[in-house]
């Protein structure tokens, strides 16, 4: 089991807590020393300012220009974008922007994508939300050939052609996401069903533990269908935010993680409070040490 953790690089308040070259070193640097494989950032350029006002939405740097920054404060640990949204950019750009950070990091960037759920962030950034499943589609098929050295219609070539290429995971739990990921992906990351996500979320998302096997049966079978028998990544952690440094959350972790292992889950992702940077920084070294070290020792 390996993880990736929440960086909170989309807190703005107050200035400087968290955007800022002495947070990210800080920030970084504690998951590194807490052995966490991977920290992640999502994507959000125009957010409905209702949805971001409302409790539930979240600020959200630019994933590839943020993971940049961290990859510049770092040395080990994987760069894990969760999750960019294909429809709102250009394929081309997308490849670009995932490869370069892949060549620069020297090969640490997770390419987590998703086809998004905000009509009104489509709406904002004129893209047709209804196509938006066709657009990741397209964009999937396109970034593979970048990546691979090809040359895209009508002519153009990408560069830099990154080698390796990043592995892509692939968010939704929706029959077309299970086959956008069994076809285009090096993994799947799926997200439980919480109260207060948007109605698109909560029809969309993982139900329950049984749910979770029902799907990761129906995507084995479809790869098997494929013809693909490669190294698969299930991504996902358990319900809880790690908020108190206490045995009970050690416990409740390590019990939850027994059953996404059990289930086929590969890397958990981790949420970690961050009231304060101070705070963060702390909860992560707890968790290096309660969590990551006995799961290692295993």
């Amino acid at each position: 089991m390996k993880f990736t953790a929440e960086l909170p690089l989309g807190v703005v308040d107050p200035a400087g807590e968290f955007q800022s070259m002495p947070a990210i070193a800080e920030m970084a640097g504690a998951l590194e020393k807490a052995r966490i494989d991977a920290c992640f950032i999502t994507d959000h350029p125009a957010p409905d300012a209702q949805w971001l006002s409302g409790g539930f939405g979240h600020d959200a740097l630019d994933p590839f220009a943020g993971l940049a920054f961290v990859a510049a404060a770092s040395r080990r640990l994987m760069l894990h974008t969760n999750i960019v949204v294909l429809g709102y950019r250009s394929p081309l750009v997308t490849a670009k922007g995932a490869a370069t950070v892949q060549v620069l990091s020297g090969g640490r960037l997770i390419l987590g994508v998703g086809v998004g759920y905000q009509k009104a962030e489509f709406d904002a950034l004129g893209v047709d939300f209804r196509q938006r499943g066709v657009l990741a589609d397209e964009a999937l098929r396109t970034i593979r050939r970048v990546w691979a050295g090809e040359i895209v219609e009508p002519g153009n070539e990408a560069r830099p052609v990154p080698d390796p290429a990043p592995p892509i995971w692939v968010g939704g739990s929706s029959g077309k996401a299970l086959d956008r990921a069994a076809r285009w992906g090096d993994g799947w990351c799926p997200f439980y069903a919480t109260p207060g996500m948007s109605k698109i979320n909560a029809e969309s998302g993982v139900q329950s533990d049984a749910h979770l096997a029902e799907l990761i049966d129906r995507l084995r079978d479809k790869r098997a269908g494929l013809g693909k028998a490669d190294t698969f990544d299930i991504v996902l952690g358990p319900r809880m935010r790690i908020k108190a440094p206490n045995a009970e959350t050690a416990e409740r972790f390590l019990a939850a993680l027994d059953g996404l292992r059990a289930a086929g889950v590969t890397w958990a992702t981790v949420n970690i409070a961050h009231p304060s940077r101070g705070a963060y920084v702390e909860l992560v070294e707890w968790f290096g040490e309660e969590v990551v070290a006995k799961v290692q020792n295993q």
